[in-house]
């Protein structure tokens, strides 16, 4: 920075003056610290750039294409507008770099990454953008290529940007959680190993995310964030520690495990017997989690293990935010070939939400233009009680004779399947 005088920021300057951390600071350090003048320089014209669009109240990048041999994303370009006011920022492209399933990281992998960063862009990184991706901020076009080949040869490889499939994300699962129901990581892999030419290759009518969490409690927030989400459940009896339990209670006291887990269920489906014990009703459960976070020692997820797929989550685009819907309510992944289901499910919503989507439509959107049913049979899944698109809310809706009506429709799809084959 010894030929490039600091830029004055009084606004930025204010964005430090609170009492949490500011990213000015961050930027900031860079710019004063680093020993790369490169860096230095590309820091102090990003703030000078920042200070300017606030003073003037207009944002200064615009796109463009960039991009490394072989791949049609992964990189978004960031051109300024004001290049010959601030030269050292005035290409600051964003490289994302997909990160290990469940973001298990060693130390030296991330010293590994930061080094190449600093050598080849602005030292400038974010764990982890929305899309799950490492966000890799500021570097010149000249730049992408080299560092990218150095990243990849020791294992790390491109997004999604663009109309394709993203980067996935899955929660850290089984490796610290004890409510985990599925192997988040393996179902994250297969599926991203199985799409990674949709990741580099855009050709479809805008994104589709995949989330993995490993259990009802979502960490991943897939439900409203993922066109596929993939969710740990069981489907049996919860397990409860009876001694555990009363030791809770014990402690806590009988008002405040009513007031705290008893009356905060969802379906009212516990209570809390004259001894001190629980009885669940697990046939109300809807596996909301809460008494299992709060006494872990005492509850826990039932044996019979597996997953539910929902589809169609997104934030707002075309219309309002939208929710997962649930396609399969309970799928076992024990063997290969149910990893392979999993595969297959994804590539026929994949080909059907190309073949039918509108430009710049979301699968969930889609699924709602065209309805449910529709959506089924252009996948070949057929239609059950269980699939919901959202959960339970009315309370005055009457349950007498549903079993009855349920016993009806397995009986009839009992002998379709017997005529069908017959």
């Amino acid at each position: 920075m010894a030929d490039n005088k600091q830029h004055e920021t009084p606004m930025l300057d204010e964005l430090e003056s609170g009492p949490w951390p500011s990213f000015v600071s961050g930027i900031k350090r860079l710019r004063d610290e680093h020993p790369t003048e490169r860096i230095n320089g590309m820091a102090n014209d990003l703030l000078g750039q920042l200070e300017h669009s606030y003073e003037t109240r207009k944002g200064y990048w615009k796109g463009g294409t960039v991009s490394v041999y072989g791949y049609g994303g992964g990189i978004i370009p960031r051109f300024s507008e004001v290049g010959q006011q601030f030269p050292e920022s005035r290409e600051f492209h964003t490289v994302r770099v997909q990160p290990p399933a469940g973001n298990h990281y060693s130390t030296d992998m991330l010293r590994q990454l930061a080094d190449s960063w600093e050598k080849w862009g602005s030292g400038l990184v974010t764990f982890h953008g929305q899309s799950g991706d490492i966000m890799f901020i500021g570097a010149t076009t000249d730049n992408t290529q080299p560092f990218f080949d150095e990243i990849n040869e020791y294992g790390f490889d491109l997004g999604g940007a663009g109309p394709c499939v993203r980067t996935s994300m899955s929660c850290v699962g089984g490796a610290r959680c004890e409510q985990s129901c599925a192997n988040e990581q393996k179902i994250h892999r297969t599926l991203v190993n199985n799409f990674t030419d949709d990741i580099h290759r855009p050709a479809l009518p805008y994104k589709f995310k995949f989330k993995v969490s490993g259990c009802p409690n979502d960490c991943m927030n897939s439900i409203e964030r993922a066109d596929m989400a993939v969710i740990g459940t069981w489907r049996d009896d919860m397990k409860v520690d009876q001694e555990a339990w009363k030791a809770y209670v014990a402690k806590k006291g009988r008002q405040h495990t009513i007031d705290n887990i008893i009356t905060r269920c969802p379906t009212r489906c516990m209570s809390l017997k004259d001894d001190d014990s629980v009885e669940i009703d697990n046939r109300n459960c809807v596996r909301c989690m809460h008494c299992l976070n709060v006494v872990p020692k005492a509850l826990s997820p039932g044996d019979d293990k597996g997953v539910t797929i929902l589809m169609g989550g997104k934030r707002t685009l075309k219309i309002g935010d939208l929710m997962g819907t649930v396609i399969v309510p309970f799928m076992k992944l024990e063997t290969e070939e149910d990893y392979e289901k999993i595969t297959e499910i994804a590539e026929s919503t994949i080909d059907f939400w190309a073949e039918n989507g509108l430009e710049h439509e979301r699968c969930g959107e889609m699924i709602e233009r065209i309805g449910l049913v529709n959506f089924l049979e252009g996948i070949g899944i057929e239609v059950d009680p269980h699939m919901i698109s959202s959960p339970r809310q009315s309370s005055y809706v009457r349950m007498d004779g549903w079993d009855e009506e349920a016993v009806k429709w397995f009986e009839r799809q009992a002998e379709e399947r017997q005529s069908a084959t017959g």
